[in-house]
């Protein structure tokens, strides 16, 4: 796990630069959904994808207060798990392939259990401030 004494920004999260690259990726892929599809997929899967990311960047400045940081965690971890729902539903509309679809959700499950971590070793970086 990171040291967090010597991190200065979110941005430098492992974390948050795997589910920031990821939903850049999600935001290409979507360009091939069928335009039918922009309000009840595309659009829902892009946001839940980049809302992770502002999850992650409003728990790093949440760390004063324990339950708080925690919450904004937690958050971003039903939102990877969310995310990964929603490709499930790309995949199985054809709109994703296959092996595509299981690669970004074995993205979002290292981004689950890294904020898993983060979840569970919350006193370091809470201490951290």
């Amino acid at each position: 796990m990171t040291n967090p004494l010597f991190l200065i920004s979110y941005r430098e999260l492992k974390v948050y630069q795997a589910a920031f690259e990821s939903a850049l990726q999600v935001f290409e892929l979507s360009h091939t959904f069928p335009d039918n599809e922009r309000v009840l997929l595309t659009q829902p899967l892009i946001q839940v994808t980049r809302l992770i990311c502002i999850d992650i960047a409003q728990a790093w400045h949440r760390r004063r207060y324990p339950a708080a940081f925690v919450a904004s965690l937690n958050r971003a971890e039903a939102k990877a798990a969310a995310t990964q729902v929603w490709l499930e539903f790309a995949v199985l509309c054809h709109y994703l392939d296959p092996e595509t679809g299981q690669e970004l959700h074995h993205h979002y499950q290292e981004v689950l259990s890294d904020l898993n971590r983060l979840i569970h070793n919350s006193a370091a970086w809470i201490n951290s401030v």
